[in-house]
């Protein structure tokens, strides 16, 4: 499969690509820095731009069968201000799959049903500015034609990949306090072929 990484130069975003390449994955990422980007590979296309431009992003999802974005907040509105031009980019392409990396704190609140968790106070994250442009990005994607899964780790330590975890349709596991990169990854790389949770978010956890 043509697969498009975004923020592969990212803590999660290096595994993926990763993980990509020994299932055989043809892979293209579109970084800033492409020096950032700390391996060689037959099947990887390094594309230097930025997800800002609407001609970048055009550019990248040429042949592309599913798209992954690992992108981070990074203290901005990127996230919010790229992902209407991905979108885009995909339906011109007819690219249905995008998997998204978000925050446990856009999962739906197990004490405030109507709210998410970081309206709740059930976010341990003091700060709620991230999760304010993870919900921006959640509301753009349920708007859109896509089919989208947007996985939500909580705590979110480097770690090794232990391969067991817990996953939860909309909520976060009970009791769930943290999940590795590696596995974060490795579950965010498995959706690419799965269809359990098309137009889902799924909060992982130990």
């Amino acid at each position: 499969m043509n697969i498009l990484i975004l923020g592969a130069t990212g803590r999660v975003g290096r595994h993926l690509v990763t993980y990509a390449l020994h299932d055989r994955h043809h892979v293209t990422v579109l970084v800033r820095t492409p020096e950032k980007v700390q391996i060689t590979h037959k099947n990887l296309t390094i594309m230097q731009g930025n997800v800002l431009n609407k001609d970048h992003i055009i550019r990248a999802m040429s042949g592309i069968e599913a798209v992954i974005s690992a992108l981070n907040t990074d203290g901005t509105t990127t996230l919010s201000d790229s992902m209407p031009l991905i979108i885009e980019a995909m339906e011109n392409e007819r690219i249905k799959r995008i998997i998204t990396i978000g925050t446990a704190g856009i999962l739906q609140s197990r004490t405030m049903p109507n709210s998410l968790r970081y309206q709740s106070g059930e976010s341990r994250q003091r700060s709620t500015r991230a999760a304010k442009e993870h919900h921006k990005v959640y509301d753009i994607l349920k708007q859109s034609t896509l089919e989208w899964t947007i996985v939500c780790p909580t705590y979110l330590p480097d770690g090794e990949r232990i391969g067991n975890y817990r996953i939860e349709r909309n909520f976060l596991p009970e009791d769930g306090a943290k999940i590795s990169v590696p596995d974060t990854a490795e579950f965010t790389f498995k959706q690419i072929i799965a269809s359990e949770y098309i137009k889902s978010r799924v909060g992982i956890s130990y």
